[in-house]
This record gives structure tokens, sequence and C-alpha cells, in this order.
């Protein structure tokens, strides 16, 4: 689902970053919000703004080839953004988030490419998830500075069945996505959830 123009576009994301600013998953100027426009362009955060306090000016368009339509330095992971628009055709909108409990759980599974979800009702969520009764894989790349490297190694995983809705960057956050910034805002939303509540299912059987 696409929004109409980068007026619209650019209304949703600044609402969106003071949301997650708010949840505290937005700090500094970490984290980047896009949408597809109805001309398949992309409507994407500038680089270098804190999330919260955006403005419809710091958001900017680039054509699927990352090429800026508007003279803007777009975010330094629009590569990242734009491998899922070009792949999947019925992706709206690429959330990426930054929060404390994303971080640092993959930070704390050194060497894992995944972390495993099972039988919780919230993972209905989840675009296509009808039952708690099933298991799904959220896959986990290593960090870089190179995003073509990112999206080298993340790209064939997210061919898997079934298909992830999202995915982290150890030690750099989540990406989650969607038709529309509303079901991509889900999507991450429900991960950032069911991380908190992986954690305190730890807790209380350990009785910290």
């Amino acid at each position: 689902m696409t929004l109409p123009d980068l007026k619209h576009a650019a209304e949703a994301i600044v609402a969106l970053g003071r949301a997650f600013d708010a949840k505290g998953w937005a700090p500094a100027t970490s984290g980047n919000y896009s949408a597809r426009l109805a001309d398949g362009t992309i409507a994407i955060t500038v680089s270098g703004r804190h999330k919260g306090r955006l403005v419809v000016d710091d958001v900017m368009t680039v054509d699927l080839a990352g090429t800026p339509l508007d003279g803007k330095k777009p975010s330094a992971e629009t590569a990242l953004h734009l491998m899922l628009y070009r792949d999947f055709p019925a992706v709206g909108a690429v959330l990426h988030s930054h929060s404390p409990a994303s971080v640092g759980m993959t930070r704390a599974m050194p060497g894992a490419d995944g972390w495993t979800v099972a039988g919780h009702e919230l993972m209905k969520a989840w675009p296509g998830v009808a039952t708690h009764a099933t298991a799904i894989t959220l896959p986990i790349v290593d960090n870089s500075q190179d995003m073509d490297e990112i999206a080298a190694a993340i790209g064939p995983r997210l061919l898997a069945e079934p298909a992830p809705p999202a995915y982290f960057i150890r030690g750099h956050g989540l990406y989650g996505w969607g038709r529309d910034i509303a079901e991509a805002e889900r999507v991450v939303e429900a991960t950032e959830w069911l991380i908190e509540a992986e954690r305190a299912e730890r807790a209380f059987r350990s009785g910290t």
C-alpha cells in the first residue's frame, strides 16, 4: 500500500518518530523510517536528525536506486530500506527501531544467527500469523558500516518459510516492515514487546 505523496508520508513519519522516541526506541539520532509513494519513489528520513524532533522537511525522497530526488542527504541505511522495497513489492513501509532491549538481546547472543519465538499470542500481530501455536525465527546479522554487506547477509534469509516479518542487526536494533506504516509499526511494537516478555519470563523462572 502506498501513500499518495511526500506530504502525507512526511506527516506520518514525523508522528511515528515522536511515538518511537516516547517509547525509548529512537535515542539521539538513531533509527530511520521510510514509506513507498504512489509514484514509486521512496520517502525516507534525512541523515542525522533526532527522530523525536522531526519536522516534515526532515523527510526526503529517493528513487529505488537510492538517488536523492530533492538535494538532501538520506539516511546512511537507505540501502537496507531499498532492498526490501525492490525485493518485496507488497512492502509499503520500513521502520528501524533502536531500543535497549533489541540491542541488548542481540549483543547477549554472540554468534547466534536468529531469535526464535514460539507460543506467544502476540505473534498474531505479525502479518500472516494466525495462531500462537507456531514458531518463527527472526534473523540476526552482524553489524557493519558497509550497508551492502548487511544487505547481502540478510537478503537470502528473508526468503525463508515462514517468512520473517523483521530482522535484527546485532547491537544495532530492529528492522520491521509492512504493507503500510500502520502495519510496520504493529510489527515493530509486537516484536519489541515479545523481547520484553521473554526477558520477564526468564527473570521469573530464575527468581530474580
